[in-house]
């Protein structure tokens, strides 16, 4: 296997017609700029071209093999091909480009899964497109999962950080109603989850003893049990177990007060109880610059933490801010060895 320095990053396409190639061609003009890391982009190359020409920009798309990629990213914008189905429109979802998609996310896996590539970035997806399709993951990060059960016969459990300059912060419950959070919640997933990031802090990240904040689920984390039994129940015997395994864990904390300057100084990583009070506070924060990456999984994958923003696809207005933070920081965790779930 190659060193993960001198192998490129796998960069899957997303919807085709939403803003994935806007930002991966740009991302590719300012290479030199952002000291972009290379990759590869596995997707049609015949809708990178006729984004390019509709963003009236001049971007030379070469198609080559992923060994090609490092060598011609300085002068080429490198793809694998995978078609996309149909031609696509930018701005105007179809459900015949799901297989394309699909198809680039498995290839990007495989690469890596097979030391082709160093890490997986995924550009942003639209899952109502996919479910039309037959899809049967709530999003990127539980395909993954079963990706890598199909290749290593393993079952990883993997968990979603999102990871900005101000704040990271770690949804325990994810892809799930409100209304089904507190039943969903348990003592065992907290732990579960913690340990995953307290691993992957320490493995990836080069953090020594990672702190982690572990957030309340009711308001004031439940005031005593006067505003529900959860935190007092569920998330308190929690924290203590994780505690008493070493981890640097501290909860719960009423959600409120977490993600002010002065609170966020005193930990690592904020463990939330549900996807919106995590992914809130790190888009307020950082919402050009924060990255969607997976832990638990034997490879690195980041993403863009924005979604297809079909509304402004080939317009020219899309920002690449969060996918050179995603390619990036990618390529530096790549660099810190495969992590175990």
């Amino acid at each position: 296997m190659s060193d993960a320095s001198s192998l490129p990053l796998a960069l899957s396409q997303g919807d085709p017609a939403g803003i994935g190639p806007d930002i991966a061609l740009t991302a590719w003009l300012r290479r030199a700029e952002t000291k972009l890391p290379p990759f590869v982009y596995i997707g049609d190359p015949k809708v990178l071209a006729v984004r390019a020409r509709q963003l009236e920009i001049e971007v030379p798309v070469r198609e080559c093999t992923v060994e090609a990629a490092v060598s011609t990213f300085a002068q080429a914008f490198p793809v694998l091909p995978v078609p996309a189905g149909i031609d696509v429109v930018a701005g105007e979802p179809h459900v015949a480009t799901a297989k394309g998609t699909i198809a680039a996310i498995e290839t990007a896996v495989s690469l890596c899964m097979s030391g082709k590539a160093s890490a997986v970035v995924t550009n942003p997806i639209a899952k109502s497109v996919l479910y039309e399709a037959g899809f049967g993951f709530p999003g990127h990060t539980e395909f993954l999962a079963d990706l890598v059960k199909r290749a290593t016969g393993t079952n990883p459990r993997s968990v979603m950080m999102l990871a900005g300059p101000k704040l990271r912060a770690v949804p325990v419950t994810v892809h799930i109603p409100v209304k089904d959070v507190a039943p969903a919640l348990t003592e065992a997933l907290i732990v579960d989850t913690a340990r995953i990031v307290a691993h992957d802090l320490k493995s990836r990240f080069g953090l020594e003893r990672p702190r982690l904040a572990v957030a309340g689920l009711n308001p004031h984390a439940g005031e005593s049990g006067t505003m529900g039994l959860e935190d007092q129940d569920i998330i308190h015997p929690a924290v203590r177990k994780l505690r008493d395994e070493g981890i640097d864990a501290f909860g719960p904390l009423p959600a409120d007060t977490m993600f002010h300057e002065d609170a966020r100084a005193r930990y690592d990583v904020a463990l939330c109880m549900y996807h919106d009070q995590a992914l809130i506070p790190v888009k307020a924060l950082d919402f050009d610059e924060s990255v969607n990456v997976t832990l638990g999984l034997p490879f690195v994958r980041t993403s863009p933490d924005h979604g297809t923003a079909f509304g402004i696809a080939g317009a020219g207005i899309a920002r690449e801010t969060s996918l050179v933070a995603a390619l990036k920081l990618a390529a530096d965790l790549s660099r810190h060895g495969a992590s175990t779930s």
